[in-house]
């Protein structure tokens, strides 16, 4: 079987990193996607939530803002969930293996230079950017 998923989009809001409670780093962002075609004349857009772990959440977190482009690379993840109302819920979303710079570095931005390297397995360490 093969899931596969190469998305590319701008992220909606500042990642939020946490940890899990096995202590891991877990990072979710979503990112917006505009179609190739139009209904009606008018552009649609798809808003699609991602879920990052570990070194990958680390990097998306600290080099990843409000309205950067990303490229990410993963699979669909369906999960249920019961919320607080005991409510069965259902959430589609994307499970991070790799992700990578869309866009250079915006302007006035201070610090290291992001490249267009990607973080997506622990063999990567602390890049050199």
């Amino acid at each position: 079987m093969l899931n596969h998923i190469t998305l590319m989009g701008r992220l909606t809001r500042d990642p939020e990193l946490r940890l899990s409670p096995s202590g891991l780093p877990v990072c979710s962002f979503s990112v917006a996607c505009d179609r190739d075609y139009r209904t009606g004349g008018e552009k649609i857009t798809d808003f699609v939530n991602i879920v990052a772990w570990r070194n990958t959440a680390e990097f998306v977190s600290k080099y990843f803002t409000k309205g950067r482009m990303a490229v990410v690379d993963g699979r669909l993840q369906i999960r249920d969930w019961t919320d607080r109302d005991g409510n069965k819920r259902r959430t589609a979303e994307i499970l991070a293996n790799s992700v990578n710079f869309g866009d250079s570095r915006p302007q006035g931005q201070e610090g290291r230079q992001p490249g267009a390297a990607a973080v997506g397995s622990e063999e990567y360490g602390d890049l050199p950017f």
